[in-house]
């Protein structure tokens, strides 16, 4: 396969390009007057009908890039027929989170609205039934997660053998979190003969083995360094302890006047232990990870950009897909354990040309995953120390205990040096002991035997023809009408 480095093309406007009428208005209504780097290199591409394998930092349009040009060759196929059968899927977009399937989805949306194009999205963790009545309805470009999307094509909700254009989005991140295999299954329904489009913020050497399966003789085209952040994103590095990262993060949202912010962190335990630290701290927070249903998860994203949380507490699910206009700051509360996510959870800030900061809180065991952003980056992360105001007593130490009303004043030394000496105690003693009443129980010789024993007072040897070690039977006295033992009459 060869890769062609498309020339450089100098940013221009939309009304420049070949589009129709509608879709000029729908994107002067999203307010784009001017394309970005990307939008203006790859349109042209996908226009002519190539493959493209596109490389952008994230936030920079990549999604109007492809979107808008493959609506453009579809309007051949517009109808406003009610008919399921008129309106076959044409184009596929496959995205690796449902956050982004859903971005992707609202903006393709925006662009086609003036057309009769119809457009729907599908993705995990919600009810499959309204999905399937919309895709039986018939549409013609579908956005999909891999595991959703292959439910539907078992269900036999959705035939795919009409597509004539696949785009791959952020696909190192489908790599990333296991996709491949959901992937091949997909393009195994394709039509072969089609128009793939490969978009992703980093190119790895799996990325290119998958579009030498894939894409035919593409166009590869960068508008950035591979794996490069945006210049208007202040970048800071903190070093600190475990126990000194909220603190961190309240510092620095107080010094300067942050009033939103992303907070990311590497497990969702661990979201949601955070979300509830600042809760107590006094900050309107909302947790963001993959084990809260879809339906929580959007009203989460909704509150923040509506402005009522002031903290996102999110893990890497959202450090892809969320477009956030004005976002100041992003804190990476742990270090990303996949030192890409580092340039995808920066990019959540900065985004349309603005400015922004992103801080990571770095400790000593993360010297290793710091190694790993140096070398992505090509560049030397300096470390800064940062100072905390501390009440806490040191480790080891106890506080003082606060004196009460009822603590006595101390003795002066004066008094103390007259004061008796206390009198010493006691020994112990034992008590007086009295052999009489010491000594074990011994029945006297001459006690009188019971009247009705009496007789037996010479029976203590044996009677004849017995053993002297056999005993005679006692008498028992005769109570109730019993008959006497040895022949006695009754009483």
């Amino acid at each position: 396969m060869t890769e062609t480095q498309h020339p450089e093309v100098a940013p221009s406007r939309f009304d420049t390009l070949p589009l129709d009428a509608k879709l000029l208005r729908a994107v002067a209504d999203s307010g784009y007057a001017m394309m970005t780097p990307i939008q203006a290199k790859a349109i042209p591409i996908v226009l002519e009908g190539r493959d493209v394998m596109g490389a952008a930092q994230t936030g920079t349009g990549k999604t109007a890039a492809f979107s808008i040009p493959l609506l453009q060759r579809m309007l051949k196929h517009e109808n406003a027929s009610a008919s399921p059968a008129r309106h076959p899927v044409r184009a596929l977009v496959l995205a690796p989170t449902r956050e982004l399937a859903d971005q992707v989805a609202n903006n393709i949306k925006a662009y086609a609205k003036h057309t009769n194009l119809r457009v729907t999205v599908v993705f995990g963790g919600i009810d499959m039934k309204p999905q399937t009545l919309v895709l039986k309805g018939g549409v013609e470009v579908l956005i999909a997660t891999p595991g959703r999307l292959l439910d539907h094509i078992e269900a036999k909700n959705c035939v795919l053998n009409q597509v004539e254009y696949v785009v791959l989005d952020e696909a190192d991140r489908m790599l990333d979190i296991g996709f491949l295999p959901d992937l091949q299954r997909i393009l195994s329904h394709l039509p072969k003969a089609r128009q793939t489009l490969l978009f992703s913020a980093t190119f790895s050497p799996e990325i290119k083995r998958l579009s030498q399966s894939y894409l035919q003789d593409p166009v590869l085209v960068e508008v950035a360094r591979p794996n490069a952040t945006a210049t208007n994103v202040e970048q800071i590095f903190y070093s600190v302890g475990d126990d000194d990262k909220r603190g961190v993060i309240r510092k620095v949202l107080k010094e300067r006047g942050i009033t939103q912010s992303i907070v990311f962190v590497n497990s969702k335990l661990g979201a949601a232990r955070l979300a509830r630290s600042f809760e107590r701290d006094g900050l309107r927070t909302a947790a963001l990870h993959g084990d809260k249903s879809q339906d929580e998860r959007l009203k989460s994203l909704e509150s923040f950009k509506r402005g009522e949380v002031d903290l996102l507490v999110a893990t890497d699910v959202a450090a892809r897909g969320l477009d956030i206009a004005d976002l100041p700051a992003v804190f990476n509360f742990d270090v990303p354990f996949n030192a890409e996510d580092y340039v995808h959870r920066i990019g959540r800030t900065g985004r349309a040309g603005a400015s922004g900061i992103a801080v990571t809180l770095v400790t000593r065991s993360d010297a290793r995953l710091i190694g790993d952003i140096e070398k992505l980056l090509k560049r030397t992360i300096e470390l800064q120390a940062v100072e905390l105001e501390d009440e806490r007593p040191a480790r080891g130490e106890r506080a003082p205990r606060p004196r009460r009303d009822w603590d006595s004043e101390p003795a002066p030394a004066a008094d103390v040096a007259r004061a008796p000496a206390a009198a010493p105690r006691p020994s112990y003693r034992a008590p007086a002991r009295d052999a009489f009443f010491d000594k074990p129980y011994e029945p006297s010789a001459s006690a009188e035997l019971p009247a009705w024993d009496k007789g037996a007072a010479g029976a203590a040897a044996a009677p004849k023809g017995l053993s002297a070690n056999i005993k005679p039977k006692r008498k028992v006295a005769a109570l109730f009408g019993a008959k006497q033992v040895s022949g006695a009459t009754e009483s």
